[in-house]
């Protein structure tokens, strides 16, 4: 794919909301500008704003971003959540190199849209939503990457702290015994804790060395104003990790006994988010027919293929063909290049917060990005991030755009689809006075592992899991 004239640019701004750019300026950074303000990010410091109406640009886009200090910042814990999300991908990595029952069904097609928040005023860097159990209602975390629904349950033996109370078990809680076909069939299943006990156990373990341990049972689950009879989840007895005060996690993996799987016939195996760049906006979570999303925003969904892979049927893979950077195409290695089988293969996961990319991709469009980032001086790695800007003393900086290529589900010209990262995406910012910023991409340590799209790289999207129709749809929109 050749590349294009003219390099995208976003243009970085480090001014007060007073400061008046100069026509010219404006003039040259072209017709489909962006601002954005009032940048005090979920857990960094970008928020985007559209420009007025009416104010017109003249050439390919440029975006601002202004930089404020950052409030409530703990620079440690920034450095320590990065550290475990390494570990998550670790993990991840591992299960793919090693692997390479249904609640009640309903058949009428339904759409539910529950709002979807930042997870960083329950400290984490994952997003959230209320649902409710039995009857009680509480905040959990989404989870692309895992199947089971689990919260931590009264009795506990070893709980961590929450902003809800413990889930308590009530008249429409049903155990799951350990020699029932259901508590053979789910893939999560530890069988029988204890001969006394009779109840079908689960152990979970999760890349960052989180854990939970517990009963399978059945409740009710509400979905803002659904329910569903029956459902499978896990009551967490003993938990330990990085879930920040959310009550447990609500699985949307492909596999069972996932909240995907087990209302399938409901949901038509369709549900979509918009993950919101800042703490003070909501997205939303929606759950049914694709078609009924489209009123969220006015642009058109693209659609990228699903990757089949019985050995690994939990997470949700793509083809990554290549990246765009500042409108220069950088073609992703080919297998035979490699000499490995998973060049290309990509999760889409929402619970790993930075993008990865195989080690010679990640180095080329570093390389390029850097090339692109004239001018500014480079400043110390932070956590997994290793190249970072120091940004003291600036008033303006440009920083090239950044585009994804995935493989098409529908045979689009040229061979794929370009998802275009929102700017909230683009910079990671390391320090409360946003004198540094890192680029928010990271490397795996081999070709051979399977590249991620993080949440870090999803915000300000509408982006569709089609499970029944194999695909994954994208479309920009100010998650509100």
């Amino acid at each position: 794919m050749a590349s294009c004239a003219l390099p995208l640019c976003l243009l970085f701004t480090i001014f007060t909301l007073s400061t008046v750019f100069p026509a010219n300026c404006m003039r040259s950074w072209g017709k489909h500008t962006v601002l954005l303000n009032q940048l005090i990010r979920r857990d960094h410091a970008l928020e985007p704003q559209m420009v007025k109406p009416g104010v017109k640009r003249e050439s390919e886009g440029a975006i601002f971003l202004e930089l404020k200090k950052l409030r409530h910042w703990n620079q440690k814990g920034q450095n320590r959540a990065l550290e475990f999300d390494a570990a998550r991908v670790l993990f991840l990595q591992n299960i793919l190199r090693e692997n390479g029952g249904q609640g009640t069904l309903v058949d009428s097609l339904k759409e539910t849209r529950i709002p979807l928040t930042s997870g960083r005023k329950l400290d984490s860097l994952n997003y959230v939503v209320r649902i409710g159990i039995g009857k009680q209602e509480m905040n959990v975390l989404v989870d692309t990457g895992s199947d089971l629904t689990w919260v931590q349950c009264s009795p506990c033996s070893n709980c961590y702290q929450q902003m809800d109370s413990l889930y308590s078990p009530s008249s429409s809680y049903i155990p799951i015994p350990c020699n029932s076909s259901s508590c053979g069939s789910l893939q999560i299943s530890a069988g029988c804790a204890s001969a006394a006990a009779g109840t079908c156990s689960y152990d979970v373990s999760y890349g960052d060395g989180s854990s939970t341990h517990g009963d399978i049972a059945t409740d009710t689950l509400t979905l803002g104003t659904d329910t569903i009879g029956d459902f499978i989840f896990g009551c967490g007895h003993n938990n330990r990790g990085l879930f920040g005060g959310a009550a447990g996690l609500l699985g949307l993996g492909r596999g069972s006994p996932s909240l995907t799987f087990q209302a399938f016939n409901r949901y038509n195996g369709v549900f979509s988010y918009c993950l919101p760049s800042s703490q003070e906006t909501t997205g939303s979570l929606v759950l049914g027919d694709p078609s009924s999303t489209s009123g969220y925003n006015s642009t058109a969904f693209i659609y990228a293929s699903m990757i089949q892979d019985p050995q690994v049927p939990t997470y949700y893979l793509l083809n990554l063909t290549g990246v765009s950077v500042g409108g220069v195409y950088i073609s992703a290695p080919s297998s035979s290049t490699l000499g490995t089988a998973s060049s290309g293969r990509t999760l889409i996961d929402s619970g790993t917060v930075i993008t990865r990319l195989g080690p010679s991709l990640y180095k080329a469009v570093r390389d390029e990005f850097v090339k692109q980032a004239i001018g500014l001086p480079p400043a110390s790695s932070f956590s997994i991030l290793d190249t970072c800007f120091n940004l003291s003393g600036f008033a303006a900086v440009n920083i090239p755009t950044l585009q994804f290529h995935l493989s098409s589900s529908h045979g689009a010209p040229g061979g794929d689809v370009q998802v275009t990262v929102d700017s909230s995406g683009i910079l990671y910012v390391v320090n409360n006075d946003a004198s540094q910023a890192c680029l928010a991409l990271a490397s795996l340590q081999s070709e051979s592992e399977y590249q991620i799209i993080g949440n870090y790289q999803q915000q300000n999207l509408r982006i569709i899991y089609d499970v029944k129709e194999s695909k994954v749809g994208f479309a920009p929109e100010t998650c509100r």
